[in-house]
């Protein structure tokens, strides 16, 4: 990483937060909540959902023109869908001052980073990619809350070229909001996130959209139980946010989604085999990896429902 310099004095004067809605809303909640002394400004299109995002808290005010909202940042968050981060940092590439630093909120990192690239190429120093591992089915601005990044991990994965001292005020902002900061490189990040997230996502909206197809649909959906509701919770998540996602990261989400049907593969022909043992072994391995998962990553019982999502 880089060594360029920032004025530690003006950590974090003003924080723009392009898209309030469940993540940047509940960041500002937070911020707001730890003590943060800055100014934290929503932009957006939509005035009616930012004065939301101000009469909740989560920002000290907002401005539909983007370009005026940033003129003065420090640091700008770009909370959008990924298919528009490279629009949006073209937008505000003119006005945004020199010294003010540039990271986001998406779940991809190389096509974030090449979207950088594309616009700031000779000022990659003050870009910081980054990604909070917290979230909701739900969106927008109502759905934010102050505690969604307590205890959650957010990865920062720096450029060649990123200012060592903007990566630690980026760090220094999500350690405030509870978070616990990691840092990978972006590949990894790519392929880890498509494994554990991205697949899990795409497979759940998949299966919802295929019983929706079903013409025993109504039956499936009626006696539907709890298994159904907690595989297919994310299922309601944004359609939009999940398309870019699928897009920008279909490399890796195909790599491992060949995987999964070469496991899907071996299962079927388990059962048509009806190999008992086979079956039972799996399950049994899966069982165990999940359970090793929730007792030493989360930290919590097994048995307890997941209450957030990517």
């Amino acid at each position: 990483m880089s060594t360029v310099k920032t004025d530690q004095n003006a950590v974090e004067k003003r924080l723009v937060i392009v898209g309030v809605g469940l993540i940047g809303g509940s960041l500002g909640l937070a911020l707001r909540a730890a003590g943060f002394q800055g100014e934290i400004v929503g932009a957006g299109r939509d005035a009616g959902r930012l004065q939301q995002a101000v009469d909740c808290g989560a920002i000290d005010r907002f401005d539909t023109d983007v370009c005026a909202a940033v003129s003065n940042a420090s640091m700008v968050l770009l909370a959008v869908p990924m298919g528009t981060m490279r629009s949006m940092m073209a937008l505000i590439a003119s006005t945004l001052p020199e010294d003010a630093i540039i990271t986001d909120a998406g779940s991809v990192k190389s096509s974030f980073a090449a979207d950088a690239t594309a616009v700031f190429a000779d000022s990659l120093h003050r870009v910081v990619p980054g990604h909070p591992i917290a979230g909701s089915e739900n969106s927008g601005i109502e759905a934010a809350r102050e505690e969604l990044f307590q205890q959650r991990r957010v990865i920062l994965t720096p450029l060649a070229e990123s200012s060592d001292d903007d990566v630690q005020r980026v760090k220094h902002l999500w350690q405030l909001s509870g978070a616990q900061v990691h840092c990978l490189p972006l590949e990894k990040h790519d392929a880890a996130l498509a494994a554990s997230s991205h697949l899990p996502h795409f497979l759940s909206f998949a299966l919802v959209d295929m019983f929706a197809a079903q013409t025993n649909k109504d039956d499936i959906f009626k006696f539907a139980a709890g298994g159904f509701r907690d595989f297919t919770r994310i299922a309601a998540s944004d359609p939009v946010m999940w398309r870019d996602v699928a897009l920008a990261n279909r490399e890796a989400v195909v790599n491992v989604l060949d995987d999964y049907v070469d496991s899907l593969a071996s299962f079927r022909e388990q059962l048509l085999k009806g190999d008992g043992e086979g079956i039972q072994q799996m399950f049994t391995r899966a069982r165990e990896a999940r359970r090793n998962w929730a007792e030493l990553v989360e930290g919590r019982a097994v048995d307890e429902a997941d209450a957030h999502t990517e």
